[in-house]
């Protein structure tokens, strides 16, 4: 039965699921009518709407580019490279490599979803060149979903949000939340942990139970994984002799800079030591920003010297491509999604409205998780959507009695639900494992429905 649903899901994906640049154009669209339909606006307004977000996103645009490839550099230096080696030949079968993959990428999510989402495709590429037999489509697909349980865990948005004192919290809130809810009610509360360790446990046993059968496996050639040559560097050498071009840059003062230990530990100290103020001395978190500085300066002084990094980070560089493109455009839906008509109505704010007139006190946090997740798909980005749906959600909580620090969670575990059918976060891990989106959402589309049933229930029965 498992089998038979499985191979229907990743069917149906292959079949009708676009390029994820085309995903998003059909988003745009879809918006802009729904924003005519449903908010009153005109077909003006929805494309000054849309222009007027499409920069919104810009510096997050350049966090998920830099995270990609500092990620994909730190992890092509060499002593990287063996430790992550060295572990991914602990799997010895298919099965155990999914499990390893799964369980590694869920709790280095929880962590902090940065590190996770990189670290988690990474590993997978390695265990695809150490183990026979695995499917490189499920294995990748393992990877991502442990993303779902980023926003229960240590660098989740929105409960960080709420544990933020300010005038913006209660501005967002209308008044709820007077003052900052300590993340023990939140990311630490009894209900969350219970809810983020099922997931965890579900997620390992489902996809390791979702691997074909050997006919059916897709499997990868583990040379197609191997290191690329850096061929003008061998062509130069090749018309010189190696021990010509070794003499070559040795009597060159340029590629001795290029070459030199020395300035790539300054480098690497300043930045590394920056960290250690910032975060050890002065208990700052590890947030996006730090995780990309850690990334950067470990990359720098593990590659040894300057040109080595340069070069690493030469090659990743393209694996950027997909982010560069199409988040101008997840920021155009978001401002059509988030932007209100004369009458003060918006698209996300219409779903939100609608799960509040179903709502009593004891189904409100559900819904609130399910009607997050629809905006979800349309505004991918935590913050964004903390700031169309809190407004609303959090005094319609209150009126029914539910505490605005289980209305953030459902919001926060909507946001993070539909992750897993959405292309948008999902471009890091594919552009490192040169997959497309449609080769790994079959199987996040039997994960979302898991995790769904497994929220759900959370919220029902354990808040």
């Amino acid at each position: 039965m498992l089998g038979k649903l499985i191979d229907l899901s990743v069917k149906f994906i292959r079949k009708f699921l676009p390029d994820p640049f085309v995903f998003a154009i059909i988003l745009t669209v879809l918006a802009a009518v729904a924003a005519i339909a449903f908010t009153g606006q005109s077909p003006l307004e929805v494309v000054e709407n849309w222009g007027g977000g499409v920069w919104s996103l810009l510096a997050f645009s350049m966090q998920m580019a830099l995270v990609l490839v500092c990620g994909s550099a730190l992890a092509d230096a060499p002593l990287v490279k063996k430790g992550l080696r060295k572990m991914a030949a602990f799997p010895k079968t298919p099965a155990a490599a999914i499990t390893t993959v799964t369980l590694v990428s869920s709790i280095a999510c929880w962590i902090n979803w940065g590190f996770g989402l990189i670290v988690g495709a990474i590993f997978a590429k390695e265990i695809a060149r150490a183990v026979k037999g695995v499917d490189y489509r499920l294995l990748i697909a393992s990877a991502y979903s442990g993303f779902v349980v980023w926003h229960s865990g240590l660098s989740a948005s929105i409960p960080l949000a709420m544990a933020t004192e300010g005038a913006s919290l209660v501005e967002v809130s209308r008044g709820t939340i007077t003052s900052a809810i300590p993340i023990s009610q939140t990311i630490f509360a009894t209900y969350n942990l219970i809810i983020a360790f099922a997931i965890i446990i579900a997620l390992t046993v489902v996809n390791t139970l979702m691997h074909p059968s050997p006919d059916k496996t897709f499997s990868v050639d583990p040379a197609l994984l191997g290191e690329e040559e850096d061929l003008q560097e061998r062509e130069l050498c090749g018309a010189i002799g190696e021990k010509e071009c070794k003499l070559e840059w040795k009597l060159t003062p340029s590629e001795k800079l290029n070459n030199s230990m020395v300035l790539s530990g300054i480098t690497a100290l300043l930045g590394l030591g920056y960290l250690f103020i910032k975060i050890v001395i002065n208990g700052g978190s590890l947030d996006l920003n730090n995780v990309i500085m850690l990334f950067m300066f470990l990359g720098i002084v593990l590659h040894k010297t300057p040109i080595k990094y340069v070069k690493a980070v030469n090659k990743a560089a393209s694996s950027a491509a997909g982010i560069l493109l199409q988040f101008p455009f997840y920021a155009g839906i978001m401002g059509i999604m988030t932007s209100s008509s004369a009458e003060g109505i918006s698209l996300a704010g219409q779903i939100s409205e609608a799960c509040v007139a179903i709502s009593n006190e004891k189904t409100f946090p559900m819904l609130s998780f399910l009607s997050a997740g629809i905006v979800n798909v349309f505004v991918p980005s935590g913050g964004g959507q903390w700031a169309v749906q809190a407004p609303i959600m959090l005094p319609a909580g209150v009126q029914l009695g539910v505490d605005p620090s289980v209305t953030g969670m459902a919001i926060a575990y909507g946001d993070a639900w539909t992750n897993l059918i959405q292309p948008f976060w999902a471009l890091p891990a594919l552009a490192i494992a040169k997959l497309n989106a449609k080769d790994i959402m079959g199987y996040c589309l039997i994960d979302l429905f898991v995790v769904a049933l497994i929220v759900v229930l959370g919220f029902l029965f354990l808040v």
